[in-house]
């Protein structure tokens, strides 16, 4: 087992990983930015590094300034949560060509699913069913007509290096083609350096839903279920839940069949998500994430299993400490994503916590970094906390999150404890009637 681990990332996530190193009696090591000095993360981690000024791409980005801070520090091993450096396969193969173990995938998995036109590819070879779509990047506004014409309209433009609902455009007809093509390609330039474009049928009512799957070094391959994670803004993910109560038996275990077995035909190591939407009984990839999600906790409140625990561990050159027959599965979690944020127009609100109380309770979790004077600085992401239940089904884990949201205080600055208030009392929600549009059209009907 490692003796010292650097977490290359901050807030809450940086806490969660510094938890789990502390419980396997490891050393931390976190990184900060001259505005992060005051940050939780730092303060309960063992030592810290100064990586550089405010703006991440001179801090929590700067590769150069994370691998020398990792080596003056004599940590053995990186993990980089997620967001930031998670998925970059360059930053993977520069710790590991320093002798620095990359707690995650190889370089090579996270570049082929980290691109969106290999990934499809390399899931269609692995029998894993996609959403109709281009077979390759689009060069030309007539290779989106030409696909139009092939399988319909409307569709979706995305970029193949993208992510997080950045660059997207919906094309319903010929005018939209010329409309929003070449704005495609210049988002996708500007938000990832890479204006390669593709584009997918456009599904009208899907749900998201996503597995988590986990694999160590000597061909274990297991799965953790599933989340629905189809309440969205913008394709930004607000709530999570697990399991997802729409999949019947037969369908949960025919898609994770699906699933694990392209796992192991490619190789893979460590933590991974497989998100793929549903629509009339049917299973559509979307892409995979090689990294640890921002929702698993939702997974860990219903299998026990940490999951950053196992991630160490893998890294370590351990076998996977549980086998399929071990997972079982209890009860419904739900996760809230608690943002910085105005609860309606969604305006960026930083500022020091004036009054900050948590709730608590059986079944009740909070991941956070905040804390009474801490200041939220407007540099990075604005999630600041994440609200997590438990109950023994989702009628319990629902009464349990509307107690808890009233008893989470949060004053200095706006967060969207009020937008969560408003979707967990809403029949659609309690009645598990939601698609990945539906908080879109709820929002624009309160704002009217």
């Amino acid at each position: 087992m490692f003796k010292k681990v650097l977490i290359a990332n901050r807030g809450e996530i940086a806490l969660r990983i510094i938890r789990s190193c502390h419980e396997l009696g490891i050393k931390t090591v976190a990184i900060h930015s001259t505005v992060d000095s005051d940050a939780m993360h730092v303060r309960l981690s063992d030592e810290s590094v100064c990586v550089g000024p405010p703006q991440a791409e001179k801090s929590y980005l700067n590769i150069p300034a994370i691998v020398t801070a990792a080596e003056i520090s004599g940590a053995e091993a990186i993990h980089p949560g997620y967001g930031f450096l998670s998925e970059n396969a360059k930053f993977a193969e520069i710790v590991e060509a320093h002798g620095i173990v990359f707690i995650g995938p190889k370089p090579e998995h996270i570049h082929t699913m980290g691109d969106k036109v290999s990934a499809r590819n390399a899931m269609k070879e692995a029998g894993v069913p996609l959403v109709p779509g281009s077979q390759g990047p689009l060069s030309s506004e007539n290779d989106l007509l030409k696909l139009a014409k092939k399988i319909g309209f409307p569709l979706i433009i995305k970029a193949s290096a993208g992510g997080g609902g950045k660059g997207m455009k919906i094309i319903n007809n010929e005018v939209d083609i010329k409309k929003y093509y070449n704005l495609a390609k210049y988002e996708a330039k500007v938000n990832f350096g890479n204006d390669t474009i593709y584009a997918e049928k456009f599904l009208k009512k899907p749900k998201h839903i996503e597995f988590q799957i986990f694999a160590d070094n000597y061909g274990n391959v297991i799965h953790l279920g599933e989340r629905d994670c189809s309440i969205q803004r913008r394709h930004q993910k607000i709530l999570e839940e697990a399991p997802a109560n729409i999949l019947n038996k037969k369908e949960r275990e025919s898609i994770l069949h699906i699933v694990v077995n392209a796992i192991k035909n490619i190789g893979y190591r460590g933590a991974g998500t497989f998100e793929m939407l549903y629509e009339e009984g049917k299973f559509y990839f979307i892409e995979m994430n090689t990294r640890l999600q921002v929702e698993h906790p939702v997974t860990e409140m219903i299998t026990g299993i940490d999951i950053v625990t196992e991630q160490i561990k893998v890294a370590a050159g351990e076998k996977i400490s549980f086998t399929q027959q071990d997972v079982t599965f209890f009860g419904h979690a739900i996760e809230c994503r608690i943002n910085a944020e105005n609860s309606l127009t969604f305006n960026p609100s930083p500022g020091e916590i004036k009054t900050y109380h948590v709730p608590g309770g059986i079944g009740v979790r909070i991941d956070s970094a905040l804390y009474q004077g801490y200041k939220v600085v407007p540099h990075y992401d604005s999630l600041v906390a994440k609200l997590i239940v438990h109950g023994t089904d989702r009628k319990q884990a629902v009464s349990r999150l509307k107690r808890a949201l009233k008893e989470y205080i949060i004053e200095g600055i706006e967060t969207t404890l009020e937008l969560h208030d408003i979707i967990i009392n809403s029949d659609d929600f309690i009645n598990y009637n939601y698609d990945i549009h539906w908080l879109e059209k709820l929002i624009t009907s309160r704002s009217k």
